[in-house]
């Protein structure tokens, strides 16, 4: 019998290995072999290889790779951007040319793969190798992790504004011991279905405690109340509204005085952190960090476009936001909001934030405007998330007195203060009425340029995906 340790987000792992059984596998390549997992114990170690993939780690450098959540959906929105150049997507949202077109795909199919193995084995275990309710917690945790990663694809490469579309996701429920299984897409309508199907047993039996790395049933109710804004039909806004009510008054989470904090000091400490991305032990001493790609550029170097500037141009959070000119590309800044300019990164730079309480309370008040509900409640909800972050200057949002004209002060306190985290800039943007999109990101101006192309490389392997998405056939 030998004895393997594995570092996984940052935990130290001791794992048994006999007859070459390699339990411990799953986190280098999120496979779930069916008689790895055995127990309560080994279900946890192939979990946690689950959110191993959640954090995007490279087994050959051991860093998270959290990039494609914070860079490409601000480039979309306009306020982030390549420093070395632009990218096409940034300049007139054309995601064929794009590097930024194929970000989400194969990271995405990995988690729900790994998190299929585990659901696969776990299911099919006694529920007596279990104490209390951890086998019903752990397949919770696995199905929110399936639901968030079907929700990304749904979100960048189906057709997620129309219930009706048969452009949908491609979901697949089977764990499965090669690269591709022929598999159609499935419709819009199913694919929310399938995902809200996760989601609500993640809210029903994740932990209500967990560390801030780890998902609970809060998360789990965050996670719902983005996917029903995307959703969109009668009655959504209400359990939007319910959900945040829920995690405003029942749960541990608080919303930290000052924004500010939560990146340059306190990290996963933060008493409003949700969910976030630990880094990897050493994380910070490796070079190609994502914290050295804002300040000051290593293999690449991404910056704030002068659409942010603008925005945050009266705005207190310009001034630890917004760095120095980037003399590399005119019209482009230093992207300071995780490292400040001029340090070296740290542990809490290499944080990344999955949920935080802040985003509720703005899908909150977004529900209430979308629902017909009070304007007055919505600007007071605003004007709170506001005062967090520094400001004492409403005009814009007390001048607010229209439906539309609410939900753009929403959207642009959205961009302010959950920009590259993880993708909000970029879907709230896309639920604005047309005029306000037009008006906010002229390129984005066909629903053909709200997702992506579905990688060429899946109708190669999977020929039974079915069409590709319209406008991108050639």
């Amino acid at each position: 019998m030998k004895r393997i340790k594995y570092t996984i987000l940052g935990t130290v792992v001791m794992m048994s290995m006999a007859c070459r059984k390699e339990l411990g596998k799953l986190p280098e390549n999120a496979k779930v072999e069916g008689n790895t997992i055995l127990d309560q114990r080994t279900s946890e170690i192939a979990l946690n290889g689950v959110y191993y993939r959640f954090a995007a780690v490279d087994a050959g450098d051991n860093v998270t790779k959290w990039f494609e959540h914070q860079v490409p959906p601000a480039a979309f929105a306009g306020y982030l951007g390549y420093g070395y150049g632009a990218d096409d997507a940034e300049v007139n949202n054309n995601y064929v040319r794009s590097g930024y077109g194929e970000s989400y795909w194969t990271s995405s199919y990995q988690l729900i793969n790994a998190a299929n193995g585990v659901i696969k084995g776990v299911t099919s275990l006694d529920d007596k190798l279990f104490t209390g309710n951890r086998k019903k917690q752990v397949l919770a945790e696995a199905r929110f992790l399936r639901a968030y990663a079907h929700f990304k694809l749904l979100s960048f490469y189906g057709q997620w504004f129309d219930v009706s579309s048969p452009y949908g996701a491609l979901i697949r429920e089977e764990f499965v011991q090669v690269d591709a299984l022929p598999k159609a897409r499935s419709t819009v309508k199913d694919s929310y279905a399938a995902i809200f199907a996760d989601v609500d047993d993640a809210i029903a039996n994740a932990p209500a405690e967990n560390k801030p790395w780890y998902a609970t049933r809060w998360a789990a109710m965050a996670l719902k109340m983005r996917i029903l804004m995307s959703h969109g039909q009668p009655g959504d806004y209400e359990q939007v509204t319910a959900l945040a009510d829920s995690i405003i008054l029942n749960s541990p989470y608080k919303p930290e005085p000052q924004t500010k904090d939560i990146f340059y000091t306190k990290g996963l400490n933060s008493s409003e952190v949700i969910l976030g991305i630990k880094p990897q032990q050493n994380q910070e001493n490796y070079y190609y960090v994502l914290g050295r790609q804002y300040w000051p550029g290593a293999s690449a170097l991404y910056v704030a476009k002068t659409a942010l500037k603008d925005l945050l141009q009266q705005d207190p959070r310009s001034a630890w936001m917004i760095g120095s000119v980037n003399a590399q590309l005119p019209d482009t800044y230093y992207f300071l909001k995780y490292i400040k300019e001029g340090t070296t990164p740290t542990v809490t730079s290499e944080t990344a934030y999955a949920f935080r309480l802040t985003e509720v309370y703005l899908l909150k008040a977004e529900a209430i405007i979308r629902s017909g509900g009070s304007l007055q409640a919505a600007r007071q909800i605003l004007k709170d998330v506001m005062a967090r972050a520094g400001v004492t200057d409403y005009t814009a949002v007390d001048n607010a007195t229209s439906v539309n004209e609410m939900l753009k002060q929403v959207y642009l306190e959205i961009v302010r203060n959950l920009l590259a985290e993880d993708g909000q800039e970029w879907m709230a943007l896309l639920r604005l009425p047309p005029s306000l999109i037009q008006e906010l990101r002229p390129t984005a101006n066909d629903k053909i340029k709200f997702i992506l192309p579905i990688p060429h490389a899946e109708f190669l392997s999977n020929p039974a995906i079915g069409l590709q998405n319209p406008g991108y056939e050639k």
